[in-house]
């Protein structure tokens, strides 16, 4: 063995998958995502079709998709996390307080118009503002805001 040392870089992503497996004939409605799911009848191949309507909860854009009630789908993982709003920057960007005590400097303002504006205007009054990130899929945004009273 020689005394070289050897260093390995890896892309690979250690944490947890963004999905996890779920039978189709399991899934119900009024999830993150799914707003309609209808089941028909086995038909002469011999399963049962679900079909699904869901919501992208990122841009609003309606999906549908049709599986075999029988067969496994990856439902994302989505989570919400509440953080507190200490600065919106000049180039779009909003500064966020973590339950730990450091800053979060990577989210962009909403895109939704009347959310935007609330917390535009929340933050010019200086109001105590709170806003929930909701993550899924490798993507976060900010989709509610609160107001925990003034600074």
């Amino acid at each position: 063995m020689s005394d070289e040392e050897h260093h390995f870089e890896s892309k690979a992503d250690a944490g947890a998958s963004k999905t996890y497996p779920q039978q189709a004939g399991t899934i119900r409605k009024n999830g993150y995502i799914v707003v309609e799911v209808s089941t028909s009848k086995t038909g002469k191949h011999g399963h049962a079709k679900c079909h699904f309507v869901a919501i992208d909860i990122f841009n609003a854009k309606k999906l549908e998709d049709i599986v075999p009630s029988s067969h496994n789908c990856d439902v994302p993982h989505v989570n919400r996390t509440d953080y507190q709003l200490i600065d919106i920057s000049e180039d779009g960007f909003v500064s966020l307080l973590t339950e730990s005590g450091n800053t979060k400097d990577d989210l962009k303002l909403p895109t939704d118009e009347n959310l935007l504006a609330q917390l535009k205007d929340g933050f010019a009054e200086g109001k105590d503002l709170v806003v929930t990130v909701m993550s899924a899929m490798g993507e976060e945004q900010i989709c509610a805001l609160k107001d925990i009273g003034p600074k």
